[in-house]
């Protein structure tokens, strides 16, 4: 696989399980995560497993979308990784969280990498109201990560 056209990583004062549970759980997603407002599961299967599919509302300013996200990796305690689609059926982005246990807690790196086609890339901008994705998910992802972090290091 290419590199990532962005990956933000953090560490974390919290056992991987608890960061596991915590991007897993999509429903309470919009807790800690900057663009997306909150996610549904998709069909019978509720959790997260690959081929299991939730969509994503999204938001930035004034601007509201929504995307069809299919599980591709769901490693406890490891990784956690989707496939985005727009209208159900336009690539859009693979996104993942990767946890590494470390001796007071764990390291989690979020990366993402942009599937978009030229047409979805100037359709995405308008969209969403951004043209430079990469910078913009960069940014994006440090503050989601720190909510990651802020709301982990808080559970018990």
């Amino acid at each position: 696989m290419s590199p990532p056209s962005a990956s933000v990583s953090v560490h974390v004062s919290a056992p991987p399980a608890v960061v596991y549970g915590l991007v897993t759980d999509i429903a309470d997603m919009g807790e800690w995560n900057v663009e997306c407002r909150r996610a549904d599961w998709v069909g019978r299967v509720r959790e997260a497993r690959p081929g299991a599919r939730f969509r994503g509302r999204n938001s930035n300013g004034w601007r509201h979308w929504s995307t069809l996200c299919t599980v591709t990796a769901a490693d406890p305690g490891r990784v956690f990784a989707y496939h985005v689609r727009a209208a159900g059926l336009l690539d859009v982005a693979l996104w993942r969280f990767g946890i590494t246990p470390t001796e007071a807690g764990c390291h989690v790196e979020q990366s993402t990498w942009d599937t978009r086609g030229p047409l979805m890339r100037v359709v995405g901008g308008l969209v969403t109201g951004v043209r430079d994705r990469a910078a913009h998910n960069e940014a994006n992802m440090r503050r989601t990560l720190e909510g990651l972090k802020r709301v982990a290091e808080r559970r018990p």
